[in-house]
Parts: structure tokens; sequence; C-alpha cells
């Protein structure tokens, strides 16, 4: 019974992870194809953006959880499990704070997404200047420590 148990949590983890790149990729592709977005769709591609985003880290903390108190978890599925919680804990901490100092340098809206070491800021603008691209990189490198090829500026009208 515990390994259907962990084979159902893992079938739901994997499903949510696609999820997420499915969205991630149809987000990139609606800003990589330059379609004019208008200000109600941008405001919406934000919240929409970030109501996505907390479902899923919700359901992924309930899946860390059912594992962790789950009478019949191993010892190692629960250190796992309690890792890539506060893993995940720590992700969003820096999204959420490099979010904050992006907007505090007066861009209106910022959403940051890190995966892999890849980190995604899409920026409420209609177009980033050198001065604003190298604003926006010093706030991610200064709290990620990650290199410029792995830094992807994305401006969203």
């Amino acid at each position: 019974m515990k390994k259907r148990t962990k084979i159902i949590v893992i079938t739901a983890m994997v499903l949510l992870l696609g999820i997420t790149g499915y969205l991630n990729v149809m987000i990139n592709n609606s800003v990589s194809n330059g379609t004019p977005a208008q200000t109600t769709q941008t405001a919406s591609y934000f919240q929409t953006y970030r109501s996505t985003r907390e479902s899923t880290r919700d359901q992924e903390m309930l899946y860390y959880d059912a594992i962790i108190s789950n009478e019949t978890s191993t010892s190692d599925a629960i250190k796992n499990a309690e890792s890539l919680k506060l893993d995940l804990i720590a992700q969003m901490e820096q999204e959420l704070v490099i979010e904050g100092l992006i907007k505090a340098k007066g861009f209106e809206d910022c959403i940051v997404s890190m995966l892999d070491g890849n980190v995604n800021a899409v920026v409420k603008a209609k177009e980033l200047s050198s001065t604003e691209v190298a604003q926006i990189l010093a706030v991610i490198q200064s709290q990620l420590n990650t290199s410029l090829e792995n830094i992807k500026i994305i401006p969203v009208e």
C-alpha cells in the first residue's frame, strides 16, 4: 500500500510540474511573439500568474506534508519531502524579495520565477532601456549570484 501512495504522490507532483511548464511555455510564447497586450490583459496576466503560482505551490506543500505525516513513509522519503519543502519555501522567499526590490526601482509590477538555476523576470513595461535592464540584473545578481546567461528579462506592456 505504501508504494501505491508514493506512486500517486509522485505522479501528482509530476502532473503539477507539467502543468506549470506548459503555462510557462504558453506565457513565454505569447510574450515573445510580440503580441501587443492591453492594460487590462497585462494586469490580468500578473494576477493570473500569481494566482496559478500560489495554488500550484499550495498543492506542492500539501503533497510534501502528506508524505511527511504519512505513517507508512520511509525515513528517506520524509527527509526528502522535508528538504524539498524547505527548498520551495526558500525559493518563494527569494522570488518575493526580488520582486519587491525590482518594484522598489520604480517598476509598476514584476514576476520572478526560478527553475534549475534559470531566472525569468517579467516586468510590466512597454520596453526597457539598457539602464533599466542593468538595474534589474543588478537586483537579481545581488540576491542570487546567478550568471547573466541564466537570467531572462521580459517586458510586458
